[in-house]
């Protein structure tokens, strides 16, 4: 899915505009493993207040980066035709959820695969058909020239949080007491699309799987529910691409080279947002390459950094260029000081060697506060 597509969707996860009309779910004990109690509602029954926390909890996994937050789960052709994973999926959304022995048998396999820390949790699940409107040359829908219904599930999966007892003001005692213990619902944790929107139809053969945080995938619930080996998870892409850069330049690996490539690869992932398209951005390691060698990099050294990527993260695989760096800073670290600088000013940085001594140098004319009070340097020599 690219991001137009995905927004489509989102846009359509509101009130008056999904065609979601009954709602289900289960409320789990995390530690027994045991279902508390369960949903089974329609939307229409509930206040306009309910209706909307329910939708923004299965909206919710619709947000954050494509790529990072959202990744893409496929199928193999072999799932598709014969895997039990799939046919429940498949089952789940032929019913429209319909089948409670379906719903029950997909909540179990969650529940075995799904540990939250120290905290219970619920299971959210809802079907929906959008009516497609058809989108002309000129990029302008149609509403009333639909050719597709794309049918699909949500599944979102929230932490349940126990709040402190407050007091309450009681109208008919006129007093103040304690109002209990409150179970709050968090925003999810993990959840899916299934199956994926792409060229705004249907695909049956990928899910959009959704990680709140990026470096935490839950692979045991990937392995339960889709049976599939998902992508690298955006913390380990930066760690790896990380050690394969030191171990491929070795001696070459110079604060100007890194400089050089933070730089580059900041000014492609700034290139593309402003081309606004909607495909996820990617590198290759031949252009990642290419970004070494514009940084002086001997070629010799470029090849094996090309064959540790390969070896590393596979031949020919793309990699997204905002799991490699963090292009809204440029971090320099001893283990005595860290300094964070603006990207923008990153090339007023620079290193010497003075006395013997090794030295990173920064420019400091005027505007230099200590703990936010400005301060003066002294005339004198240089």
């Amino acid at each position: 899915m690219n991001q137009k597509e995905l927004n489509e969707i989102r846009r359509r996860i509101a009130p008056n505009k999904c065609g979601i009309s009954k709602l289900y779910g289960c409320f789990v004990n995390n530690s027994s493993k045991e279902i508390i109690s369960r949903i089974d509602t329609s939307l229409g029954l509930l206040s306009e207040f309910e209706n909307e926390k329910y939708l923004s909890l299965l909206k919710k996994v619709l947000s954050g980066g494509l790529g990072k937050n959202l990744i893409d789960i496929t199928f193999s052709t072999q799932q598709v035709m014969k895997g039990e994973e799939h046919k429940l999926l498949s089952d789940l959304r032929k019913s429209g959820l319909n089948d409670p022995s379906l719903r029950e048998e997909f909540f179990q396999k969650v529940i075995q695969a799904v540990t939250m820390e120290d905290t219970n949790y619920l299971i959210l699940l809802a079907y929906d058909a959008y009516d497609v409107p058809y989108k002309g040359k000129d990029d302008e829908t149609q509403a009333d020239a639909s050719d597709t219904v794309y049918t699909y599930l949500l599944c979102s999966i929230c932490p349940v949080k126990d709040g402190k007892p407050e007091l309450a003001y009681f109208p008919g005692e006129n007093q103040f007491h304690s109002s209990g213990i409150s179970h709050t619902v968090a925003p999810p944790a993990l959840g899916f699309l299934f199956p994926a929107f792409d060229d705004r139809a249907a695909n049956i053969y990928n899910a959009l799987y959704y990680a709140k945080d990026p470096n935490e995938l839950h692979q045991t619930f990937i392995d339960t529910v889709f049976h599939t080996e998902p992508p690298m998870s955006a913390g380990k892409q930066k760690e790896t691409f990380h050690s394969v850069l030191s171990d491929a330049l070795d001696e070459d690996c110079s604060f100007d080279v890194l400089q050089q490539v933070h730089e580059q690869i900041r000014e492609v992932i700034l290139d593309h947002k402003e081309s606004k398209d909607p495909n996820p951005l990617e590198l290759s390691s031949q252009e990642l390459g290419t970004i070494l060698k514009g940084g002086g990099v001997p070629g010799e050294r470029v090849q094996e950094f090309q064959k540790k990527c390969a070896q590393e993260f596979g031949t020919d695989t793309p990699l997204k260029p905002s799991n490699l760096i963090d292009s809204k800073k440029f971090t320099i670290e001893t283990p005595q000081v860290k300094i964070s600088v603006d990207p923008e000013a990153s090339y007023l940085v620079e290193t010497r060697v003075i006395g013997g001594r090794k030295y990173i140098l920064i420019p400091a004319d005027d505007g230099v506060e200590v703990n936010g009070i400005p301060v003066q340097f002294p005339e004198g020599k240089e």
